[in-house]
């Protein structure tokens, strides 16, 4: 009788165990708690605009807004060229490209500071936090990318020569390496955080001169030929192009620009991923 009620108590329907190495991600374990992982998405989504009057709206006014300031200071007072593009079809490209990347650095750079207290409870792959962040900003892109869509219609009605091209089909990778480097990015950030809380701060003002130096206010083709390597060495630069030109047929498409931005993109991604679950293994005794 006894050692029936020993053996029903040493049943286990899950075993956690300690990670051994920095490469021991164990990436199958986040599918086992996808349900958790459709929890923080929905929490993220609707806690963002909860208590906002225009609620899911800001969606759209965000890069409504700022194409409106841009155009004005970048297109009609300092008179930047935009390769011949409306200066609101190539400032919009550049920033719903831009708000999708930077919303997944910044949200996914603080994971260990804003949710120690969670971690310090219960386990769960801590991975599954950046991943929700990464997921419902794409979410976001998706809603201002329609936008995008009705206002290429709409010049192309007006007469203006936009060419879409097959490299479209390309628009799904481009997606996933945005995805990607935004992801590494902020892993990388949030795991230095935990001994270094200066970067919590400067990656605001980090990320802001990060957007000057990609080509979202100012084509490639404005740069000296022999400078363009130094810009193609961040992935953001060949993606804002790419994506002008596969939407509008104008933009500068150089596979072997394309191709080091993706070998940044992965091993940027790699680095974060191995930081990230070297660190979370020490974190509450840390944060």
């Amino acid at each position: 009788m006894i050692s029936s009620q020993i053996d029903k108590a040493e049943f286990w329907t899950m075993e956690i165990s300690p990670k051994s190495g920095w490469l021991d991600l164990n990436l199958r374990e986040i599918w086992r708690y996808r349900d958790l992982l459709r929890f923080f998405m929905h929490r993220d989504f609707v806690a963002n605009y909860k208590q906002a009057v225009l609620g899911p709206f800001w969606f759209i006014l965000n890069p409504l807004l700022n194409t409106i300031v841009y155009t004005i200071i970048f297109g009609l007072i300092i008179r930047v060229p935009t390769d011949g593009l409306p200066p609101i079809l190539f400032f919009m490209s550049g920033i719903i490209i831009w708000n999708y990347f930077s919303a997944c650095v910044l949200n996914t750079s603080n994971t260990f500071l804003a949710h120690a207290h969670i971690f310090g409870k219960i386990y769960f792959p801590r991975l599954i936090i950046p991943i929700s962040t990464v997921i419902i900003n794409l979410l976001t892109f998706a809603i201002q990318f329609g936008v995008y869509i009705c206002f290429i219609i709409y010049f192309a009605f007006q007469g203006v020569p936009i060419h879409p091209n097959i490299f479209i089909l390309l628009l799904p990778l481009l997606l996933i390496q945005i995805a990607a480097f935004g992801l590494g990015t902020g892993l990388i950030v949030s795991s230095l955080t935990t001994k270094y809380r200066d970067l919590a701060y400067a990656m605001g003002f980090g990320i802001q001169l990060w957007m000057y130096a990609t080509p979202i206010f100012f084509p490639l083709s404005l740069i000296p030929e022999k400078w363009q390597w130094i810009f193609a060495v961040n992935p953001m630069t060949s993606i804002v192009e790419t994506f002008r030109y596969i939407l509008l047929g104008n933009g500068y498409f150089q596979p072997w620009i394309l191709s080091l931005g993706a070998v940044t993109t992965l091993i940027t991604l790699i680095i974060g991923l191995v930081l990230f679950n070297h660190i979370e293994k020490t974190v509450i005794d840390t944060v």
